[in-house]
């Protein structure tokens, strides 16, 4: 029996519990045990969606250049950064910048319109830019809500579990950054063992440390341990998020970082922090106008470290309760921060990064479903090439969730199809089975169904789409559930990617020798 008849038969009448049984073990052969092979990154045939005409982007361009020329933007606590800047012909004042008009434009010429972000596997390298878009999973939340449903603080095991579920992840094309701080590690050394970790665990391209320059450096080592120095000097191995101190400042801790990364050539998101209302004008239009202005300073920076530096212009907006001051998500105006932003980012030649499946919700419930959909659709249709939270974000970014991981990977499938967009090939139009039907009768039989239907539709290894008797048969599980019940059986079916044992010993030993050299540090 094909698998379309099995289908068929269960959309009605009621069934025996044979034949529930017999449905839950083939729901479980399709979800259970290792996940697919992984998925290209999304090469978008879809437009783009724009909210800004010429007008609109052209006002907020000259807006942006006026913040850069009359207000400023401050480079705190980094002398070189402010000697740089008077070399290039800015006006420094104290700690803060006041740049000619055109002056960071005109810098960013340098900078890479795409590039290759590669990996320790070569057949898992990305492309950046472009019509490409990569997911990465959640970045920063200190706490976890564990496979028993607990909320707690987040520890190295389950640092090491997400990168896992990463790696399985067929439509996830990172491993990410600090998919969870582990706090049982001391702060000044856990930075070691998280890009172990990614390196050990997962062989799709990762993201360095960017909580001190010393750690962005031993990044940088051990990136060059797996790919030689000349490889790393010469081509992009990893990605770092260098978050404007909105409104409108660099701390030393970001330009630091920024300033290792871009010295050996490895790519800068350089990416304002906005909780419109209070770190941003509570105007969409306002607030674009600060992003710009931030981006065009932070990443025209780089250039000045190295021309040609690979350099991503960022944003991560959401707005905020103006009753208590919260964070919220899936929200109109967000969303059109970063539409806009993506038009912006498209004409100044950089690749692009917002978005992911953001939600205020404290559990993988129905808020966090709607917040995370509107997120994750305008992701999409924005064209965001770098595509940070895309999955496990939890709580307004407190917490990484195993469950909502599940869930959202499970989405992010369903955005790579939506970006084939419409196919127009000969088998498409599907002359010859509306031929072979014609009027009054079905298409589940004829041959072009045959053919197709394994890949004619996205399926679901978490949605439950039986009748209201199966799901009973089959327990009355919650989305949730399913996910909980996917979660663990992928940990379990786990197999690592292959090291080069000398790569490891090597890597191992640095660990090492970098721990003995500093006491632990907790703060």
């Amino acid at each position: 029996m094909t698998e379309l008849t099995e289908q068929t038969e269960e959309t009605g009448g009621r069934r025996s519990r044979g034949e529930g049984r017999g449905a839950a073990a083939r729901r479980a052969s399709r979800t259970g045990g290792g996940a697919a092979p992984s998925l290209p990154n999304i090469t978008r045939k879809i437009r783009e969606y724009e909210v800004l005409d010429e007008e609109g982007l052209a006002l907020i361009e000259a807006n942006a250049e006026i913040i850069l020329e009359e207000i400023g933007i401050e480079f705190r606590d980094d002398a070189e950064a402010l000697e740089l800047w008077k070399q290039a012909g800015a006006d420094v004042r104290g700690q803060r910048v006041h740049f000619p008009k055109g002056l960071c434009r005109e810098l960013l010429k340098t900078a890479p319109k795409e590039f290759t972000w590669h990996a320790r596997n070569p057949e898992r390298n990305v492309h950046i830019g472009g019509k490409a878009t990569v997911f990465a999973p959640v970045y920063g939340p200190p706490f976890v809500r564990d496979l028993e449903g607990v909320r707690r603080y987040a520890t190295i095991e389950d640092f090491r579990n997400f990168v896992k579920l990463a790696y399985m992840a067929p439509s996830m094309h990172s491993s990410g950054g600090t998919v969870c701080e582990p706090v049982d590690v001391p702060v000044n050394k856990r930075h070691l063992d998280m890009v172990y970790s990614h390196i050990k665990y997962s062989d799709k391209p990762f993201m360095g440390s960017v909580t001190a320059p010393e750690r962005a450096e031993d990044t940088i080592a051990m990136a060059k341990l797996v790919f030689g120095d000349d490889f790393v000097e010469n081509n992009c191995v990893t990605l770092n998020l260098i978050n404007a101190n909105s409104p409108m400042v660099f701390d030393e801790t970001m330009l630091g970082a920024l300033k290792v990364y871009a010295r050996h050539n490895q790519a800068c998101v350089v990416s304002p922090f906005i909780l419109s209302g209070a770190m941003s004008p509570v105007t969409v239009t306002g607030t674009l106008t600060q992003i710009l202005a931030e981006v065009l300073a932070g990443a025209s920076f780089t250039q000045l470290i190295r021309k040609g530096a690979p350099v991503l212009f960022g944003t991560f907006a959401a707005s905020i309760s103006m009753q208590s001051g919260a964070p919220t998500f899936g929200t109109p105006e967000p969303s059109l921060v970063s539409y806009g932003a993506a038009q912006l980012a498209r004409r100044l030649g950089l690749p692009f990064r917002t978005g992911g499946s953001l939600c205020g919700s404290k559990v993988p419930d129905a808020q966090a479903a709607h917040e995370s959909a509107n997120t994750l659709n305008m992701t999409l249709l924005a064209g965001t090439n770098f595509v940070l939270h895309a999955a496990g974000w939890l709580e307004g970014g407190l917490v990484s969730s195993y469950e909502k991981f599940m869930i959202d990977q499970d989405q992010l499938g369903m955005m790579q199809k939506m970006a084939e967009g419409v196919d127009l090939s000969v088998n498409a139009q599907a002359l010859d089975a509306i031929r072979e039907v014609g009027p009054g009768s079905h298409y589940l039989g004829c041959a072009h169904t045959q053919a197709n239907f394994q890949t004619a539709f996205y399926r679901s290894a978490l949605a439950d789409n039986n009748s209201f008797e199966q799901w009973e048969i089959e327990g009355e599980k919650r989305v949730e559930q399913r996910a909980n019940a996917l979660a663990r059986s992928w940990l379990e079916h786990y197999e690592r990617p292959p090291l080069d044992a000398d790569i490891d010993a090597a890597l191992l030993d640095f660990i090492a020798k970098k721990k003995d050299s500093m006491p632990d540090a907790f703060t």
